[in-house]
């Protein structure tokens, strides 16, 4: 139950920091603009810098556990797409046009991983023989 509340953790903390970068990511910028969290974009250096890297990373650290202790490889691999894209965006993939997307597909991943967990979980796998 803890690993599943900290991939939340996680997979939130990556939405809070990217809606404060306006500038890097005009689409969540909009969207912020358009939720009254305009005033996060004062924040953007701390939070693409330092946050968004320590959430994913959490994010994919509980996820990585998750895989390990359910053994379903589908859905731990599915899980641990989301936050490697998004650690890959921030740190090899930036300077590319196309690594905004990947972000995008990232972050998407993520949350949709995260409401799939709430709706369905994952459990062990059984043999029934």
């Amino acid at each position: 139950m803890v690993s599943k509340i900290v991939e939340k953790i996680g997979s939130g903390g990556v939405w809070f920091a990217a809606l404060s970068c306006t500038a890097c990511f005009p689409a969540l910028g909009s969207l912020s603009s358009a939720l009254g969290l305009g005033f996060l974009s004062h924040f953007e250096a701390i939070a693409v810098n330092t946050l968004l890297p320590l959430f994913a990373s959490i994010a994919l650290l509980a996820n990585l556990y998750n895989w390990f202790k359910h053994k379903n490889t589908t859905r731990g691999l599915v899980s641990v797409l989301g936050p490697i894209a998004v650690l890959l965006t921030l740190y090899p993939l930036w300077q590319y046009g196309w690594s905004n997307y990947l972000f995008y597909f990232g972050i998407t991943l993520m949350i949709s991983i995260s409401v799939l967990d709430i709706v369905k979980p994952a459990r062990k796998p059984t043999c029934h023989i």
